[in-house]
């Protein structure tokens, strides 16, 4: 069992019944078969209330605001809210990516997962997009089914997590949605190909229809090539990316939302790319921007020993023919991250949330 602090609360078991790491490991087999008690309900405000319970000894959560973005646009359906976020492999903040101004305390997964928790349960995305999850069996997918979403995992073949002692197994992108909202029509593990090779990144479109209006759109995540000299085969990433995405959509007839890591700031190859694909893409966060046309200064900010990076590498891509951006989640200021950057005892990854809500466009065909 993991230990969730000392809290004794009515739902500690939600919590604290998620699988040891080593039980995933050993019976991976068993958890395509769901544990009954597992699927019971939680009510969100009460996971949530637990999770600060186990946080009452760290700041409190920053203020992020909703910048709204409508453009006097008239909606008949209630937007959908999705949430971008690549929350750091555990094994990897503790084992390989040596922040040198975080303390290691601030890294404790018992206390991390609940601050990353709190992050989502404080938004409540329709749609859920992760990156660098390495604890979907034992945390993730046990307690976000129980919150009413359906969960899809991929892990990356060769995940660097695995050269890490005691981890936790392989991360990968992870997909979830609401079942209540959506229904899934279709869903699709790509494994990216670069130069006509296989590479370690992968990515999941799924085809839902929206329950309120009848419409299908497709979402989609994935996370790219790290690191400096790996341009070209990003750019390569992408181009396998889009072209699956236009299989999957029929040429841009079903609309479109991508989330991911690209690992790009915005003047690679690969981000040309997805701004000038036959799919009409545009990226949401650009829209904060005074003209609409620049990308925000960041979306991660760390220090490593070889310095400090603070780069824009996360992006939420959607069908601008076929979606309006209704608002969007402001970034964290300077001040907030503070000079240590992330992640932090008041942040638990080192890249920033993304969240936008989404409508749909009265009249698509009119745009395309």
């Amino acid at each position: 069992v993991c230990s969730m602090g000392n809290s004794t609360s009515r739902l500690y078991s939600a919590l604290a019944k998620t699988l040891s790491s080593s039980a995933v490991s050993q019976h991976q087999d068993c958890l395509e078969q769901p544990d009954p008690a597992r699927l019971d309900p939680i009510d969100p405000k009460e996971l949530l209330e637990e999770c600060q319970i186990v946080l009452q000894k760290r700041p409190p959560r920053f203020q992020r605001d909703f910048v709204d973005l409508k453009k006097n646009a008239v909606s008949n359906h209630r937007p959908i809210r999705v949430m971008q976020w690549n929350i750091l492999a555990q094994a990897l903040g503790e084992g390989k990516d040596n922040f040198v101004q975080c303390p290691m305390e601030a890294l404790k997964w018992e206390e991390r997962k609940c601050l990353i928790l709190e992050e989502i349960l404080a938004y409540k995305p329709d749609i859920l997009c992760l990156q660098e999850v390495d604890h979907y069996f034992d945390t993730f997918e046990p307690l976000l089914s129980r919150l009413g979403y359906q969960c899809t995992f991929f892990p990356k073949p060769w995940s660097p997590c695995l050269d890490v002692e005691q981890n936790n197994g392989p991360d990968g992108c992870a997909l979830f949605f609401l079942k209540d909202r959506f229904e899934l029509i279709n869903s699709a593990n790509i494994r990216l190909t670069a130069m006509k090779l296989k590479t370690n990144q992968v990515a999941i479109a799924q085809t839902l229809k929206c329950n309120e209006t009848g419409r299908l759109f497709c979402i989609a995540v994935t996370h790219l090539k790290a690191r400096t000299g790996w341009e070209r085969f990003r750019s390569a990433q992408g181009c396998d990316l889009l072209q699956n995405l236009k299989n999957i959509t029929q040429g841009a007839k079903i609309p479109l939302i991508i989330c991911g890591d690209f690992n790009a700031e915005p003047t690679e190859e690969v981000y040309r790319e997805f701004s000038n694909s036959s799919l009409n893409l545009n990226s949401a966060y650009k829209l904060l921007s005074p003209d609409g046309q620049s990308e925000p200064p960041y979306t991660t900010w760390k220090i490593r020993p070889s310095g400090e990076c603070r780069h824009t590498l996360d992006y939420i891509w959607y069908s601008q023919h076929a979606l309006n951006v209704n608002s969007a989640l402001g970034l964290l200021t300077e001040e907030q991250i503070g000079p240590n950057r992330l992640p932090s005892f008041n942040y638990p990854s080192d890249h920033l949330s993304l969240v936008c809500d989404f409508s749909f466009n009265q009249d698509p065909d009119r745009l395309l």
